[in-house]
């Protein structure tokens, strides 16, 4: 069962919203959000990356940096480029990307659901990075971004999300990367008592993307609900800020690795090595992508090569063991690289397929990197089937696109 509320959105007016929005904290560095912040006041990252208010030599994790986060959202609020509604809403928010459209509601997740693992996850986290995101939200007593989630598609829900967005969107705009971001305030009470009801009846959420983000907000819930001795459960500290889309929505793209050497290897004596656990194609001069499950392509030396994996390297009735991103760590990453821990090994690389496979190459071509190893993409069922035996997928494993966009509404945890 899966409980959620509607809450009072802290949003831009309509006609500075582009001023505002960004993209998510942890996709572009410091100087990256400086740079698309640059005189723009009302940008976003003056709150989720404040330290780009500072000298560019200064540390992000300095209480003075996540201060300066907190005084902007108070400022942002005061001169009314951040405004809160004045009832408890559900939202629509829709994203437009290659001529796809997939729409989630914006909702407040419960903590308790997060710690009793009725929100399920598939990857491990970071204590510094959750401890990073807990200041944040702490600090800001707020779910300044939200946090991205799939639930399994549910028709009664498609239908309200579709009688929502036959009305007039609340906001409506391209942005620079191309990606349309659409957005409706649901205000109806019979809609917003229909979708708390649906989803009561939903087993299980999946956390898509932020799983940082997710530990964060549950955890400062949870620590509040301890300081708080007339703790009644109902407090919207309860609660934290997610969009949820249906599964079938969603897009999964594939995340590819790249590789500083062969482990001494010769090219000739690394492609016989593979010879053992794939079949091997010479492809051309050009990479190309992977055709299916269980098929991968790799660049080394101008050249392209097809491996098919051989039976004895998966299985497919093992949620782990039928992930190419598995056999390809275990086989070439393991076996023939050395390559054993892929969170800390400096000599491994990770690349969305949202550059291409053109960024392969050229990152191959150019000395930086000696072998390019693309993979087929992890399904939506895949990922549920992980989350749902308990199961964690290997580092680096999904790349969801496009991303949500901070900013469109703010859940504060004291109203």
């Amino acid at each position: 069962m899966a409980i959620i509320k509607p809450f009072k959105g802290v949003r831009p007016p309509k006609s500075i919203v582009q001023e505002v929005v960004s993209r998510p904290y942890d996709v572009l560095s410091s100087l990256e959000a400086r740079l698309e912040a640059e005189g723009n006041e009302k940008s976003l990252y003056r709150i989720i990356k404040p330290e780009i208010d500072f000298d560019e030599i200064i540390d992000e994790h300095l209480p003075e940096v996540y201060e300066r986060g907190v005084s902007n959202f108070k400022k942002f609020q005061e001169k009314g480029w951040l405004v809160q509604d004045p009832e408890e809403y559900y939202y629509v928010y829709a994203q437009t990307m290659n001529g796809k459209t997939q729409y989630g509601l914006v909702v407040c997740s419960h903590v308790e659901d997060y710690m009793a693992d009725n929100i399920k996850k598939h990857e491990l986290t970071r204590r510094d990075k959750e401890e990073d995101r807990m200041k944040h939200v702490r600090i800001n007593n707020a779910n300044i971004e939200p946090v991205f989630f799939a639930y399994p598609d549910n028709k009664e829900l498609d239908e309200i999300v579709k009688k929502v967005i036959s009305l007039p969107s609340e906001y409506d705009f391209t942005a620079v990367d191309g990606v349309g971001h659409h957005f409706w305030v649901i205000r109806d009470k019979a809609y917003i008592e229909k979708i708390t009801k649906l989803f009561a009846a939903i087993p299980h959420l999946y956390i898509a993307d932020g799983h940082h983000r997710s530990a964060a907000a549950a955890l400062v819930g949870a620590e509040k609900a301890k300081q708080n001795p007339n703790h009644r459960g109902d407090e919207e500290y309860n609660f934290f800020m997610a969009v949820c889309f249906p599964d079938s929505q969603l897009n999964i793209i594939d995340y590819n690795r790249l590789v500083k050497d062969l482990n001494g290897l010769t090219t000739s004596e690394f492609i016989e090595k593979l010879k053992k656990y794939f079949i091997v194609e010479e492809k051309g001069t050009e990479i190309i992508s992977p055709t299916g499950l269980h098929n991968f392509s790799i660049y080394l030396n101008n050249k392209c090569y097809n491996l098919t994996a051989k039976p004895q390297t998966y299985d497919d009735n093992d949620p782990i063991g039928v992930l190419d991103v598995t056999i390809s760590s275990k086989y070439i990453l393991d076996e023939i690289l050395d390559i054993k821990d892929l969170r800390s090994d400096k000599r491994i690389d990770f690349v969305g397929g949202i550059r291409g496979l053109s960024e392969l190459k050229k990152r191959v071509d150019n000395g930086e990197m000696k072998l390019a190893i693309a993979l087929y993409p992890v399904t939506m069922k895949q990922l549920m089937d992980i989350a749902d035996t308990g199961n964690i997928m290997p580092p680096k494993t999904t790349w969801f696109e496009p991303k949500l966009r901070s900013g469109l509404v703010i859940h504060k945890l004291d109203d």
